[in-house]
């Protein structure tokens, strides 16, 4: 298994686990927890998370198009088959 690690500006962890068949992506979601919208679009994740009047979007690209979207306990998780 081989990881990176990244960390946004306002401190959000995002990181990107390499196995035999697939990529899995998981960022800590934090105060916004599961009220997020995740669009796979081609090789690239958007992620909208709104609280009250605040809304943040992020995007980021993937490893692959073949990804699935879950959300559990405030963390992100995105499986990409290789």
């Amino acid at each position: 298994m081989d990881m990176q690690q990244f960390v946004g500006g306002n401190e959000g962890f995002l990181r990107r686990y390499e196995y035999e068949d697939s990529w899995v992506v998981a960022a800590d979601l934090g105060a916004f927890g599961d009220e997020v919208d995740v669009d796979i679009v081609g090789t690239t994740a958007i992620v909208v998370a709104e609280m009250g009047d605040r809304v943040t979007e992020t995007e980021f690209e993937l490893p692959g198009e073949d990804a699935s979207v879950s959300t559990n306990n405030g963390i992100l998780t995105i499986t990409v088959q290789k």
